[in-house]
């Protein structure tokens, strides 16, 4: 992305921490074997600071939305911290394939990894890492003539590619996951809405939300949904 696409994809700003959308399709930081990622562009969003910000977390390469970056080594620590003590909540919306029977519910199954050759790969294992998820339908409908459903998923732990192994193994899996999923002949349905960040010792949390990339309106419109308001350019707030 150019300087001025980087910058117009954000979404908060403050002298600690910058909330990105995140375009899905694009790696977060650049792997083992190189690449491009989102971190070649960090230098854009310096705004006065001598550093670039950092990666306070991850999102999976397909997955778009919230992406929360520290401004500085203080701002990387504390973020850390609060992500570690999972007080930061996040709100992730889904397409599935399917129709599950309940309107809303729990998950709670441990992941390990799958095997040694498949990379981050993961699996439903009882010696696992426990894994807890909180869902609840928010609108159904049919798609190229077959059952979707848009689900809300709140993951309480942060392991490895959670939400989408889980909605596998309930048997709707997330439409356009070619390693767990359905339908790999469309892109990824899934989003990092909504992210709530206790950032401040005194004062109400900072809540941010990412606006529905185009490759789920199709999608979330069969299951109701109708469109996000505008949204208002953020505020130019002061570095530090």
């Amino acid at each position: 992305m150019t300087p001025e696409e980087t910058r117009a994809r954000l979404l908060y700003r403050d002298g600690l921490m910058l909330v990105l959308d995140k375009p899905a399709g694009v790696a977060v930081h650049r792997g083992p074997k190189g690449g491009v990622s989102l971190e070649d562009d960090f230098e854009a969003l310096r705004f006065g600071l001598p550093r670039n910000p950092a990666l306070a977390h991850r999102l999976d390469r397909e997955t778009a939305g919230c992406l929360v970056l520290g401004r500085h080594h203080k701002a990387l620590e504390k973020l850390g911290l609060l992500f570690k003590q999972g007080r930061i909540a996040k709100t992730y919306w889904a397409v599935v394939a399917g129709a599950p029977e309940a309107e809303n519910g729990a998950i709670d199954l441990a992941l390990g990894r799958l095997d040694d050759t498949r990379g981050w790969w993961m699996k439903v294992d009882p010696k696992g890492q426990p894994a807890l998820t909180l869902w609840r339908v928010r609108g159904r409908g049919v798609w190229r003539e077959a059952p979707i459903a848009w689900l809300e998923l709140e993951p309480k732990t942060g392991r490895t590619h959670q939400l989408r192994v889980h909605c596998a193994a309930q048997g709707w899996p997330i439409l356009g996951d070619p390693v767990y999923g359905a339908r790999a002949d469309v892109s990824l349905q899934l989003l990092a809405r909504r992210i709530v960040v206790p950032l401040a010792k005194a004062g109400p949390p900072i809540a941010v939300e990412a606006p529905v990339p185009e490759h789920m309106l199709e999608t979330l419109g069969a299951c109701g949904f109708g469109g996000d308001p505008e949204r208002p350019t953020p505020p130019e707030a002061e570095a530090g």
